[in-house]
Parts: structure tokens; sequence; C-alpha cells
């Protein structure tokens, strides 16, 4: 084993981990009961090669999902589904013999995304900005939707626009949401516990939205959207999707100046929802869960 400690910090967010890598490496083990499975899936900044090592003798295949390229990792596939993202990124980073897949193409989205997508994009061919959603988590811890509302209310959207907000049961500003909802200028709605997103955001004529994962269920669907900076791995998400001309970057601290600026000098215009959407959707077309496990399969059987 590389490491000399086996329970100090190690690699970067180890702290998210609740354990040493070790401990934690350990009961995964456990919890595996000695395997084999055919296919172990690790999702987590706080792991990397030395704890995946360790679980090669109860898996026959081992993936990773990352998004950082910051450490090494003992893998079989590894999949990074950001957008600016290469393979290159990765070649120091996992052997030669790992099959490395990254870029939206092959962001790991809920079946119906690929279903609605053609709905979706036939009703974008001329397009009107009628309806307005805003996505900024189901939790929301920082309050974020309601700072775009209260920006919202002193920007010019168009006669007869309705607002549509999700968020989760649990969100902690839930009910001044709620009030907030209340006294915008134009109809607000806040859908709780969504169960079909897809079909939400397909039936949205422009979004405000976290720029996290969900950047690219927008994507598949066309949907033009703001995406709002809300946590530090989100920045690069933000950025590339703005310079590609897929969304526009926001950071919550500049958003109510920022909306302003956009609203109040005709953005969200015929010309810029067409495309925005043309560009979005043709980063991912909701079909990357598949093909994942497509390859996954193909691997199994080899």
């Amino acid at each position: 084993m590389d490491r000399h400690d086996k329970q100090g910090p190690q690699v970067g967010h180890s702290e998210w981990l609740g354990a040493s890598w070790y401990d934690d490496a350990q009961q995964t083990l456990s919890g595996l009961d000695g395997g084999p499975v055919d296919w172990l899936v690790v999702d987590h900044y706080a792991l990397d090669s030395d704890w995946e090592a360790l679980m090669r003798p109860v898996c026959r295949r081992l993936m990773v999902i990352d998004d950082l390229a910051d450490r090494a990792h003992e893998c079989d596939l590894l999949l990074d589904q950001n957008l600016g993202r290469v393979r290159n990124d990765y070649t120091h980073l996992v052997s030669p013999k790992c099959i490395t897949l990254t870029g939206p193409t092959y962001a790991l989205l809920r079946p119906e995304f690929a279903e609605l997508r053609p709905y979706s994009l036939s009703r974008r061919s001329r397009p009107e900005f009628r309806r307005l959603l805003i996505t900024m988590g189901g939790v929301d811890k920082d309050n974020a939707t309601c700072s775009v509302l209260e920006a919202l209310r002193e920007c010019l959207l168009p006669t007869g626009c309705r607002i549509s907000v999700v968020m989760g049961s649990n969100a902690p500003w839930l009910a001044q949401v709620h009030n907030l909802a209340e006294q915008m200028p134009w109809p607000t709605e806040v859908l709780v516990n969504v169960s079909d997103m897809a079909r939400v955001m397909a039936e949205s004529d422009m979004a405000i939205g976290a720029a996290g994962s969900t950047s690219w269920e927008r994507c598949s669907l066309g949907l033009p959207s703001i995406v709002v900076v809300l946590a530090e791995n989100q920045r690069s998400i933000a950025s590339a999707l703005q310079i590609s001309g897929a969304a526009i970057s926001m950071k919550l601290e500049s958003m109510a100046a920022e909306l302003h600026k956009f609203f109040n000098k005709g953005g969200g215009d015929a010309s810029w929802l067409k495309s925005t959407s043309a560009i979005a959707a043709n980063l991912t077309d909701g079909e990357g869960a598949s093909f994942v496990c497509n390859m996954m399969y193909t691997e199994e059987t080899r």
C-alpha cells in the first residue's frame, strides 16, 4: 500500500467522507461480504486509487464517476460528464486499459428526458417567452430561490409571463418562497416534490437554475437557461456553458444586477431563445445512461 498513514486525510474533500479512507474501505468490504459483484460504481471526491485498489478482490469491474481530474484512480471505466472535459485530462490518472468517457454526451439522465426531447425541441421551433422555470435545488439551503424572485420583481418580464418554482418539501425556506410567490407581479406557482421534472422543463420556455448536474437535463430538452453558481464545483460547469453559448452564467452575489440588465435590455427574445436552445440541445441527447449501461454490459461479457 502506497500510503504510510491509513487514517489521515490524504486527498481533497477527505473530510466529506466522515471517516478515514481506510476505515471506509474496510466497512465497504464488510458490506460486500466477499463479493464478487459484477460492477462496483464509486462516486465520491474523497476516494482515489488506494481505496479502489482494496475493492479489486470483491468486484469484477470497477467504475468511477468523477469531475475533478485531481487524483489517481484504479478502475476499468471512468465517467466525467462535464462540458469541456477531455480524455487527456485523465491520461496520467488512470491505467492505459481504462475506458474514459468524457462530456455531457454521457450524462446520466433518467429515461424521461430522452423520451420528452422530441416534444420539447419541436415546441421551440417558434419560441415565445411565456413560462419561466426556477430550480435552485430541492433543499436550497442558501435561499437562492427567494433571491431570484426578489430580483425578478425589478425586471421587465413579458406581459402574460407565468413563473413556476420547483422545490422539495424539506426546503427550509419553503414557507418564505410561498409568501413571496403570492406577491409577485406575475402568476407564480410553487411546485413541491415534482415527480415529472422532464415534463415541467419541456413545457417551460426559459429557466433560471443552479449550475449543477441538472444543467444536462435542461440541455437535453433544449431549454434556454441562466445558470447560477451556488457551489465551488459548479463554477467550471457554468463557465463552460457560457463559453459554448448554451446558457448565461451568473454569480449569486451579483445576480440581481445581472438579471435586471439582461431582462431590461430585451434578454430572452425569440432570437436568443432559439439559438441558445439549439446549442444546448446539441450538447446531449439524454441517452447517456443507456450508452454507459450498454458499455458496462459489453465489458462484463468480454
